[in-house]
């Protein structure tokens, strides 16, 4: 019977005409609110899973690192019961310092990254190559290097021609003084075989070479690494996964998943994320204004009708429910044409990407859109709320209609 009434109400025509538009105003004014929250929040939503695509070429799905210090060692047993350990697709040793680079003349600072055969098995990196080939040598051809795009072109190195090796500095493990160069540092080169492209922040640092070069060059033991990486088997959680090998490994160890490895970016793009939700919102709260002025409105309208319902033995709640009912919906009304606007704009951005990005050096060529249930979950959650509070002040206007019935 509420829902009876409030729906009569809101179609039946008024005897003003501004009660009807007012009402349709306020259903505009939230389409156009809900609408903009799920083409935003979805464009976030692409953004973030562009960001977690590439950072997951790059980074493993769990990474044992040192609590303390630069190095970790894992022996043969160690790194057996890793891999049979449930849900571990592949793992890889790496052993990662920075050090200064030299091409001809043209020395910069970078990161080398030595792997074992199985890095590919782990990361995605040998798939983002876009010249030469992913080839990291070995001892008796020559070691090779996988260089970032950007630190190619800050070297001068070409991929496809040059033959010239890249010299490789790093400080001696066991130099007691650095005030002669040549007894404190230790030396190597490796043949550049291609060139990878992901994300400015690896392209601009990284050469990726053979662990067997860089253990050999920072003088350390065979079962001693920097990390090893671990690959998870689909479907496998990561923080499932990642207190498995806690268990296995004990204190010693510090375990990461993906995650954590990127925190700092991760906890950005969710505040941005929600930053932007709570700033929308507000456009929502202006359409709750447009409610009350259109349900204040209709009880003044229906002040007879609510009369007669108390009249009949109408309680105070039932008069309060059928004006919430009201505004319920307005805001129902207004969010399903919101939705819809929001969800086919996405749906062409998607297949056509009509809005596009400024310049050429992105990776996209236009906005990236995701559409997630739990963003339309949350806007009609919000709503809700703020239909319920916008019609609670009318709603309680009309419950306390004092019944007037004058003697005929």
């Amino acid at each position: 019977m509420i829902w009876q009434f409030a729906s009569r109400y809101f179609w039946a025509r008024k005897s003003t005409n501004a009660i009807n538009i007012i009402a349709w105003v306020s259903v505009g004014a939230i389409a156009v609110g809900a609408g903009a929250l799920i083409v935003i929040l979805s464009v976030f939503n692409g953004f973030e899973d562009l960001v977690k695509s590439l950072y997951s070429s790059f980074y493993p799905s769990v990474k044992v690192a040192p609590v303390s210090g630069k190095t970790i060692q894992l022996n043969a047993g160690q790194l057996s019961a890793i891999g049979g350990t449930p849900g571990v697709l592949a793992y890889s040793a790496i052993v990662e310092e920075k050090a200064v680079i030299r091409f001809a003349d043209d020395p910069t600072i970078a990161v080398l990254k030595g792997v074992d055969s199985n890095y590919n098995k782990v990361t995605d990196v040998k798939n983002k190559m876009v010249r030469g080939t992913f080839d990291t040598g070995d001892d008796e051809n020559g070691y090779g290097a996988v260089l970032g795009l950007e630190l190619e072109g800050a070297l001068g190195v070409d991929v496809a021609r040059s033959i010239a090796p890249v010299t490789v500095y790093v400080p001696r493990r066991s130099a007691t003084s650095f005030t002669i160069p040549e007894e404190a540092l230790n030396s190597g080169i490796i043949y550049p075989k291609g060139t990878f492209a992901i994300q400015q922040e690896f392209n601009s640092k990284y050469v990726i070479t053979n662990i067997a070069f860089m253990r050999k060059l920072l003088e350390m033991g065979p079962d001693e690494m920097s990390a090893l990486e671990v690959a998870a088997k689909p479907g496998v959680s990561e923080d499932e996964l990642k207190g498995r090998l806690k268990r296995l490994l004990g204190p010693g160890y510090k375990v990461q998943t993906r995650f954590e490895q990127n925190q700092s970016l991760y906890a950005v793009m969710i505040t941005e994320k929600w930053a932007v939700y709570i700033i929308l919102s507000f456009i929502l709260v202006i359409a709750a204004f447009n409610m009350i002025g259109s349900l204040t409105m209709l009880v003044i309208e229906k002040q007879k009708d609510i009369t007669i319902l108390k009249a009949m033995g109408a309680r105070r709640s039932l008069i309060m429910k059928i004006f919430l009912a009201e505004g319920m919906i307005i805001a129902g009304i207004g969010t399903l044409i919101g939705f819809a606007l929001g969800g086919l704009f996405c749906l062409i951005q998607q297949r056509f990407g009509l809005i596009k990005l400024d310049g050429d050096s992105f990776l996209i060529p236009a906005y990236p859109v995701s559409m997630h249930a739990g963003d339309f979950g949350l806007v009609l959650l919000t709503i809700m709320v703020i239909g319920l509070l916008a019609s609670w002040y009318p709603a309680r206007k009309a419950a306390n209609e004092v019944i007037e019935l004058k003697a005929t």
